[in-house]
């Protein structure tokens, strides 16, 4: 994987490069970025061409890639012709090694990351933009905590302390730090003080989750949100989707590509009648309804649930667009949500839009964190109602 390979983030491409080129790198990176930005295959993007046999760091491997002599004049790229970038595309270069959370593949067991190395290279080959919950469901944990453990915090020092196998760099890429808890103190003097040549990249998404101790140790690299063009230009290119369609995903995915990729999983068509049903159970049908819906949504899987409420928090946030803008002109949505947001107008005030866009919020931070459907959305049902009781009720279509 090269930097070819990873959608937009053009300056933080360059950024890298430019620290690799002038020997301006620390030992430590953290590469913080939200879900969808791309941090992880930027991560192995680096890393491959850290350890590329023709980019002219070699040239600096007797001296050091951290703020020694000036490189050789270098490529901007990975060759990807070269073994090690082969190997690296492969996720098996035996120089560049990952850590992420593993499950116990039985009671009892102390997992390192290399028990899963053969679900972790299919996985990121598959989903590059995926996020934890893909992974742990990916392996089968189901309702298991994944953890970075004291043994792998273990076996992490121990890889690092032996010589590099082919070329002169070693590199550790860990992924999602924020499940390494306080077994993270192991690696500080490591971090601190590691072996000539060697890189760790930290790669997170909430660095609130992670000790201070690390942070403090790292050099940070902010990974920004996708940019809506890059997002549509990617799933008009990579996932095939007809550029009407990939202009309103991305539109919705607020810079996600993982998550635009998920919208693409489910017709929007599903989504319409979903919302048509639970905004008529809350103003026209009553309890009963409402009852009803609540079951329906409650069977759909997390992902889902938190598809439909971004959803309708789109379409929320278009109507509130329109108010500004004026219902004169015409937005670039399909012709369902150019209706609803006309309707939605003549429902809701935008003091009132604002609070319902809130509750969505709140209601997908829950659903990441495994609160109770029914009971989540039995509570926003009845507060979406108190939102919207004082105006005037009509039939969603």
């Amino acid at each position: 994987m090269s930097f070819k390979d990873v959608i937009g983030q053009q300056a933080t491409k360059r950024h890298l490069v430019e620290m690799a080129q002038q020997n301006r790198l620390s030992h430590a990176l953290l590469f913080l970025g939200q879900e969808g930005a791309g941090a992880l295959p930027l991560a192995v993007s680096f890393a491959q061409y850290i350890v590329c046999e023709r980019t002219g760091l070699y040239s600096t491997a007797k001296s050091s890639l951290f703020g020694e002599e000036p490189a050789a004049p270098q490529l901007n790229d990975a060759c990807g012709v070269c073994s090690a970038c082969v190997k690296t595309q492969k996720l098996a270069h035996p120089d560049v090694h990952f850590s992420y959370p593993v499950i116990p593949k039985k009671p009892g067991d102390k997992p390192v990351s290399t028990d899963y190395i053969t679900e972790w290279r299919e996985f990121v080959l598959q989903y590059p933009y995926g996020n934890v919950y893909d992974w742990l469901q990916f392996i089968g944990a189901e309702n298991k905590q994944g953890n970075i453990t004291a043994q792998e915090c273990n076996d992490i020092i121990r890889k690092l302390s032996l010589k590099s196998f082919e070329g002169p760099f070693k590199v550790l890429i860990m992924w999602m730090p924020e499940y390494l808890g306080n077994e993270g103190n192991k690696l500080l003097k490591l971090i601190e003080e590691p072996p000539p040549n060697t890189l760790f990249i930290l790669v997170a998404e909430n660095d609130a989750l992670i000790l201070p101790t690390i942070i403090s140790r790292t050099q940070l690299v902010k990974i920004p949100a996708l940019e809506t063009a890059e997002l549509e230009a990617a799933l008009i290119t990579r996932a095939k989707t007809p550029e009407d369609r990939a202009r309103q995903v991305a539109s919705i995915a607020e810079g996600n590509y993982r998550e635009a990729l998920q919208l693409l999983k489910h017709a929007e068509q599903d989504w319409q009648e979903l919302l048509r049903d639970w905004l008529n159970a809350i103003l026209r049908s009553g309890p009963i309804a409402q009852v009803r819906w609540i079951e329906e949504i409650s069977k759909l899987g997390r992902e889902k649930q938190k598809q439909f409420l971004r959803y309708f928090n789109h379409l929320v946030e278009q109507a509130i667009r329109r108010r500004v803008i004026g219902e004169s002109v015409r937005l670039n949505v399909s012709a369902y949500e150019d209706d609803f947001t006309s309707r939605l107008n003549k429902l809701a005030g935008i003091a009132q839009q604002q609070a319902i866009v809130e509750e969505l919020d709140k209601a997908t931070y829950y659903i990441e964190r495994n609160a109770n459907a029914k009971i989540l959305f039995h509570a926003l049902t009845i507060k979406l109602y108190h939102i919207i009781a004082d105006n005037k009720v009509v039939e969603v279509k």
